[in-house]
């Protein structure tokens, strides 16, 4: 394969993604559960996207750092139509496997959004990693903790406005954008569950860069 062609390819493949997930996208803008929630839970979109999408040009990712946006932005319109608090994980997996995740491990909430939370700081993190760790000056440690502390931050900051907002609306469509599930920990176990993510995705990042250094050496 001439370079020509892999480079073709190589740009080809964010495409792909892209068409995928807005095929998706559109599939789940219809019949939400919740309308005016789905409308509260895609302001982000209505801001990340274009910023992918015209930031393209100036600026691409790895292929690999764009499969794990696209994971993340697939879960998050899912989350979206169904409200975070009514995904029905438990009815797809009990189809597929005759199971039920919340009776296996006894949980008693709707925990699809803790996991998104997690896949936050998992999933986002090389994205962050790639944008800002060359511009940087200073260590590798220094690199890694300025980014981990930007993606963390982030996650305090999006509870405060998903608590402003649901403040600010109020009613059912607060309680719905809100999801605490009658949980009052439920903001800082988001948080805490966002730095995990965060640390768990930095560490496997530490240890492919020193496999990779090793076997050039």
């Amino acid at each position: 394969m001439n370079h020509s062609l892999s480079s073709q390819q190589t740009s080809l493949y964010p495409s792909i993604l892209f068409a995928i997930y807005v095929a998706t996208w559109l599939a789940l803008a219809i019949a939400p559960l919740d309308r005016h929630d789905w409308v509260l839970e895609n302001v982000l979109v209505a801001i990340t996207i274009p910023l992918l999408v015209f930031g393209y040009s100036r600026y691409r990712f790895s292929n690999r750092t764009y499969t794990l946006l696209w994971i993340f932005m697939l879960l998050h319109a899912v989350g979206a139509h169904y409200t975070y608090a009514k995904v029905p994980y438990d009815n797809w997996l009990q189809a597929l496997t005759g199971y039920r995740l919340d009776t296996l491990l006894h949980l008693q909430r709707n925990h699809f959004d803790r996991l998104v939370h997690f896949l936050y700081g998992a999933l986002l993190f090389p994205a962050f990693w790639e944008l800002f760790a060359p511009r940087i000056h200073g260590s590798r440690a220094l690199k890694f903790l300025l980014v981990i502390a930007f993606i963390t931050s982030h996650a305090g900051i999006y509870e405060v406005i998903e608590w402003a907002a649901a403040a600010f609306f109020g009613g059912d469509l607060g309680v719905a954008y809100l999801g605490t599930q009658g949980d009052e920990w439920d903001a800082q176990k988001d948080m805490a569950l966002a730095m995990c993510g965060t640390l768990l995705s930095a560490l496997c990042l530490a240890l492919f860069a020193a496999r990779d250094r090793a076997e050039v050496d």
